[in-house]
């Protein structure tokens, strides 16, 4: 126990937490989503780390694509003369209006197809990362790399089925976008061009949702394709508020990558680390409550509030968690101990065990006989003494009280069952008459 009045420091008061007195353990455990988020990630920080660079494996030749896209649109960039003038006077190609958007388009078309067949490799490390980040969600015992390939094994077909899905989705309304903004500057109609625009991003905001919905179902039910698409669509809608605040806090490390300067360093560095990590737990964590509420409340024998602990006093409201751990714990003490029902002898005495010599004889062995037999006479006199010693006595009871409680609910049965049998006879001699 901490010594009253000792005062720590900022950082030690955050990772320890409060005091160690009476109340720690009970006062540390989380009683909601936002504690339990952060329960696991000042808890289990160094696995969120391990888990994150082998999901970041996986996803190498996607980051390949991406970067050799944004070099090659820079480089076409530096090699067209969309502002150099050659010569005196003289514009080396004589109109360039809308060559810029078409580049953009035609690069899309070849890289975004390989940013889709790169995305289907990083789904294989998302399925194992995605089963390992779950179980901390739920507070079970986690060893990365053994959950991570059993997740892989588990998750994939889910996984695989909605990175297609968002990757096609995502490749053909972004060529949407470059077409739109290419014929805009080919002179098309600007209104509805825009419009088209604003209706794709749109789109994509969708599908990115939806996308986000099905990795935490496809890990947590076993969904086929369709019935994945069309709860992820009703989840999409369904909170579409919180799909947004949460959305936003999931995607913290790649705005920052996205604001450049000193910003763009500390998400490259955030999500090399733990980013991948991150948004998956912030997701699953957030996920989890919607499942809790709307689909696990509602089936009999579910397990809701995993990892949740209730305040202190609100016994009424207690958790799965709690509800198991007390069972648990009504069931070993519905089991009577042999040893705590009986008084048995301390060792206080000089009685012991005849040992036998190398060469003994047969009184040598009745000599062993007398001693063992002494031994156990004198335990049963020290039991016939303390029989009715006050612990043994209340110990004893409780068990006797329970079986007279089993004998009397079995009797109230057969009853029931007696009287239930008889309305049946006598409601089919009436059917009869």
């Amino acid at each position: 126990m901490a010594q009253q009045g000792e005062k720590k420091g900022f950082i030690a008061r955050m990772m320890e937490g409060k005091e160690r007195d009476e109340e720690y353990a009970r006062s540390t455990l989380p009683t909601n989503r936002w504690q339990l988020f952060w329960d696991i990630f000042k808890g289990r920080f160094s696995k969120l780390v391990i888990v994150n660079l082998l999901m970041l494996i996986f996803c190498i030749p996607l980051i390949l694509v991406i970067v050799l896209r944004f070099l090659n649109v820079n480089a076409l960039g530096l090699t067209y003369p969309f502002s150099n003038w050659v010569g005196i006077g003289a514009i080396a190609v004589p109109n360039l209006q809308g060559a810029p958007e078409y580049i953009a388009f035609s690069t899309d078309v070849l890289y975004g197809a390989l940013m889709v067949a790169a995305a289907l490799v990083a789904a294989v490390g998302i399925a194992g990362g995605m089963y390992v980040i779950r179980n901390m969600v739920w507070t079970e015992g986690v060893f990365v790399a053994n959950d991570f390939w059993r997740g892989i094994k588990i998750n994939i077909l889910s996984v695989l089925q909605s990175a297609v899905f968002y990757g096609v989705a995502l490749y053909v309304l972004m060529l949407c976008i470059d077409m739109a903004q290419w014929q805009m500057k080919l002179g098309g109609s600007v209104g509805w061009l825009t419009t088209s625009i604003v209706v794709s991003c749109v789109a994509i905001a969708i599908v990115t949702m939806m996308f986000l919905w099905m990795l935490s179902m496809g890990g947590n039910y076993k969904l086929k394709f369709f019935q994945l698409l069309r709860n992820a669509f009703l989840m999409t809608f369904a909170l579409i508020f919180q799909n947004i605040f949460f959305a936003v806090l999931v995607l913290i490390p790649v705005l920052l990558m996205f604001l450049g300067s000193m910003f763009q360093m500390v998400g490259i560095i955030i999500f090399i680390l733990f980013g991948l990590s991150y948004m998956l737990l912030v997701w699953l964590n957030y996920s989890q409550w919607a499942f809790d509420k709307f689909f696990e409340s509602k089936k009999e024998g579910a397990k809701v509030n995993r990892g949740i602990y209730p305040k202190e006093g609100k016994g009424s409201g207690e958790s799965k968690a709690v509800q198991e751990y007390q069972q648990t714990l009504e069931e070993a003490m519905s089991i009577k101990s042999d040893l705590a029902s009986r008084p048995i002898k301390p060792i206080t005495d000089d009685l012991q065990v005849y040992e036998l010599p190398d060469a003994f004889s047969r009184d040598d062995l009745k000599k062993l006989r007398s001693s063992k037999q002494a031994i156990v006479e004198d335990s049963e006199q020290y039991a016939e003494e303390h029989k009715n010693d006050e612990k043994y006595v209340v110990y004893n009871a409780q068990f006797e009280r329970m079986e007279e409680e089993r004998k009397a609910r079995e009797k109230e049965k057969e009853a029931a069952d007696k009287k239930k049998k008889k309305r049946g006879k006598d409601r089919g001699g009436e059917e009869a008459k």
